[in-house]
């Protein structure tokens, strides 16, 4: 067991089979392509705010109280790793996110905050700005910050303050956004 289960893409696979197994024998309320669409969604979505939350609940709060000797660990191996998947958890809930919309005749609705379309509308443009965030600010400082691109030291700290600012801004666009998100019924 603890051999199949230190293998995470191993365990990614045989969830993947699982999730089609239950998609297939048990088909959603809806067309089949919307329906993996919406949970692709929603697994990239959990992808992507997790990591948000795990920047923000423990890694920046933590980071001080690291032993200098320690720092690097995180700095060198965990952060770098996790802003992979927090880039490109953004990048594929947003696309996902603007398939669903479009194939469901909505995309140009929400966007323009039509009546009827509003609360998808402004969860999708907070999801677009937190996205946006993540690409051209967050991503360019940290890669100073911690040193992937070469910086000096008062340049790492300014970028490492710029880098928390809108991590922390996008922590306080994701409570509208996941409202937003979770309470629109059209579709």
């Amino acid at each position: 067991m603890a051999k199949f289960f230190g293998n995470l893409h191993l365990v990614l696979v045989v969830g993947l089979v699982l999730a089609l197994a239950v998609i297939f024998a048990i088909p959603a309320n809806t067309v089949p392509e919307q329906a993996i669409l919406r949970w692709l969604h929603l697994f990239f979505g959990i992808t992507w705010i997790g990591l948000l939350y795990y920047f923000n609940f423990v890694q920046i709060p933590t980071m001080p109280k690291v032993p200098a000797e320690l720092k690097p660990g995180v700095s060198k191996f965990i952060a770098p790793s996790a802003l992979f998947f927090f880039r490109w958890g953004a990048a594929l809930t947003v696309l996902t996110g603007a398939i669903i919309a479009w194939r469901s005749g909505y995309l140009v609705e929400a966007l323009t905050l039509t009546p009827g379309f509003v609360l998808i509308g402004i969860g999708m443009w907070l999801a677009l700005i937190m996205a946006f965030n993540v690409w051209f600010i967050i991503w360019p400082n940290q890669k100073k910050a911690l040193g992937i691109v070469p910086a000096e030291d008062a340049v790492k700290a300014k970028a490492a303050t710029t880098a928390m600012i809108f991590s922390r801004t996008n922590t306080l666009l994701s409570l509208p956004m996941l409202y937003c998100m979770v309470n629109f019924n059209g579709g």
